[in-house]
């Protein structure tokens, strides 16, 4: 819901895809992959890691945790009634996300990936993922909020940070995994001071990875400018392909 309306205040029309409803024939211009259940192993080679621990929230700030008092309960509600399977695997959305990106990638249509869709993105380009990260974190904290509580600095001449146009930015943290090695044709543009991957992007099209979840910060005009930059490009390839123009 909160990724929909982000596309509707760009400009652009969402269509929601699941396994339930894949929408095999459709066209589209754009594709974001959202978050959710943690990539399927079996998809990327990387040794079997430790259970997740954790993560404690560590917001300060009064103003932070007051907000938090209000946002979080909503927040907890829409997420349990609309992200499928609790946060386990889901091998059927992996399969199908799968598929949605490598032909997003075959007609050059913008992708963006937001958190477990920046790591599926670096897995069907080939890398793997940091399943344990409990050894980033031995002199700083582990963030778990979906407040603006994680500096993440932004790759000086990077896609992403032109598009941000900040050289770093405050995000929020709701993972457990994270990008370890790269996909083909793959680059950092931001980390966090603990050395955490915290955005991707493609060297070769315009195809992005955030880990935070720009669509819980739509008070953010950085974060907004994500969305514009993806609906603009999606309008731009849609025009150069010689269709009309599309929301």
């Amino acid at each position: 819901m909160f990724t929909a309306w982000a596309v509707r205040r760009a400009g652009g029309r969402p269509l929601r895809i699941r396994p339930a409803k894949p929408h095999h024939y459709c066209r589209f211009h754009g594709l974001i992959v959202g978050g959710g259940a943690d990539v399927d192993p079996r998809l990327y080679e990387n040794p079997e890691g430790p259970a997740h621990e954790e993560i404690h929230a560590v917001e300060r700030r009064l103003s932070q945790r007051l907000i938090g008092y209000a946002f979080y309960p909503l927040l907890w509600l829409l997420r349990r009634l609309f992200q499928s399977h609790g946060g386990s695997l889901d091998l059927e959305r992996d399969r199908m996300e799968k598929a949605m990106i490598h032909r997003a990638l075959e007609e050059r249509r913008p992708i963006l990936g937001i958190c477990r869709g920046m790591q599926l993105i670096n897995v069907v380009r080939g890398g793997s993922l940091q399943r344990d990260l409990a050894g980033f974190y031995t002199e700083t904290p582990r963030l778990r909020s979906v407040l603006p509580v994680k500096k993440v600095e932004l790759e000086p001449g990077s896609r992403l940070a032109g598009i941000l146009e900040e050289p770093w930015i405050q995000v929020n943290a709701l993972h457990n995994q994270a990008v370890d090695a790269l996909g083909r044709n793959m680059r950092v543009s931001g980390r966090e001071p603990a050395g955490v991957i915290q955005a991707i992007e493609a060297n070769d099209r315009w195809c992005i990875g955030v880990q935070w979840h720009p669509e819980y910060l739509p008070q953010k005009t950085t974060q907004r400018r994500l969305f514009q930059a993806l609906v603009d490009n999606a309008l731009e390839a849609d025009t150069r392909d010689g269709h009309s123009p599309a929301g």
